[in-house]
């Protein structure tokens, strides 16, 4: 295994998830999400499953074979589950059952715990709100913003869907309804940083490795990326793809090597 970097898909990952600081909704998104990066082996989930709050967990983890763990709350306003995770965690790292962890919470609690898996070579992955705190979002590989795993939101007005629906006869779609349905499903995700410029970091990873005649890959500048700002992610600028954000960016000029096909995509910036 490569130092802090998954070497292939079938490397094994912890998915350790903090019930109290994660939405049971967005499970299947964040299991699919953390699939990319490797498989799945311990899949496991904390909280006080006697609090009303956690019930919402419950047709979820069936669903996806995640393991719920208990850790009553001896004290009020002191949440216990915090440390139980992060000795499951420890215990997981020493006995070297997994290449790498994925850490489900908000909670810069977790700061150090992610530190310490990265400096014994593990990869770590972390998945939280917008409001994590930087410090738990740098110290991770890669941190993904569960707004980004969000459903879009259809802003169609309910009047206009029921007059949709009532043509076609009786519900039925027709070709151009589906086929716009289709295009809507298609669209890239709403940008989680409105009016936000991705170009001071964009510039920063593509001086990191740009080549002598003035072209970077696109894939080793997206590493660059993941290495300034974890929490980099194209779907935060409305873009599903890191080549689909450059493209919409007139400071850059993108190529394919015609030759070489697994050289992937080139770019440079504009005089």
């Amino acid at each position: 295994m490569a130092a802090n970097n998954l070497e292939n898909k079938d490397d094994k990952m912890a998915v350790l998830i903090d019930g109290d600081n994660a939405q049971a909704s967005l499970l299947p998104k964040m299991l699919a999400e953390i699939a990319k990066h490797g498989s799945l082996t311990i899949r496991r989930i904390y909280g006080d499953w006697t609090t009303s709050t956690m019930h919402s967990w419950k047709e979820a983890l069936h669903m996806h074979a995640v393991q719920p763990i208990q850790q009553f709350r001896y004290t009020v306003g002191k949440n216990a589950t915090d440390s139980t995770l992060i000795i499951d965690a420890m215990d997981i790292m020493h006995r070297r059952l997994v290449e790498g962890f994925c850490i489900v919470s908000s909670d810069s609690d977790y700061t150090r715990l992610a530190t310490r898996i990265r400096e014994e070579g593990f990869f770590v992955m972390g998945i939280g709100q917008k409001k994590t705190p930087k410090s738990f979002v740098n110290a991770c590989d890669l941190f993904i913003y569960t707004e980004n795993l969000a459903p879009r939101r259809d802003n169609k007005p309910r009047q206009e869907q029921g007059r949709s629906h009532s043509r076609g006869g009786g519900g039925r779609k027709t070709e151009a309804q589906a086929q716009q349905q289709k295009q809507t499903q298609e669209q890239p995700p709403q940008a989680l940083y409105a009016g936000a410029d991705p170009m001071p970091l964009l510039r920063e990873a593509f001086e990191m490795v740009v080549q002598e005649n003035g072209w970077a890959n696109l894939g080793p500048m997206g590493k660059a990326l993941q290495q300034l700002d974890p929490g980099f992610d194209p779907r935060s600028f409305g873009q599903r793809q890191l080549s689909s954000l450059i493209r919409s960016l007139p400071d850059f000029e993108v190529r394919r090597d015609e030759e070489d096909a697994a050289a992937g995509i080139w770019v440079r910036l504009k005089e």
